[in-house]
């Protein structure tokens, strides 16, 4: 029951730590009076982070899954990832759209995290 409590609280606080905007919106915000948005670095960016906004709404639901001992951590960490993901689209959009300088959401380590380590 311990665990079940735990995992319960883990994706609720994935819930509840709110979503990442969408790489594509966040493209759309950009002044397209930038130098670098008609590059075509930029219109590769913008043509993933489009690509990977298709791909995120053809998934299927993840609600199966909360059946079983661990399905609201596999939700929880799904979740996780998504959002990890949109962020790096995101960055990439802006770095190669975008002249101004990083915004602070955007800024930080978000490569994937390193394989556990067991001795």
């Amino acid at each position: 029951m311990r665990i079940a409590t735990g995992l319960a609280m883990s994706a609720l606080a994935a819930t509840m730590a709110g979503c990442a905007t969408s790489p594509v919106d966040y493209g759309a915000s950009l002044s397209q009076q930038d130098q670098k948005w008609a590059t075509p670095r930029c219109q590769q960016a913008r043509a993933a982070a489009s690509d990977y906004a298709v791909r995120e709404k053809q998934h299927p639901g993840w609600e199966f899954v909360a059946l079983g001992p661990y399905g609201l951590g596999i939700i929880a960490a799904t979740k996780e990832h998504e959002q990890k993901q949109r962020k790096l689209l995101a960055r990439d959009v802006h770095l190669q759209c975008s002249s101004l300088p990083l915004p602070k959401a955007l800024q930080g380590d978000l490569s994937p995290a390193s394989p556990a380590k067991y001795p």
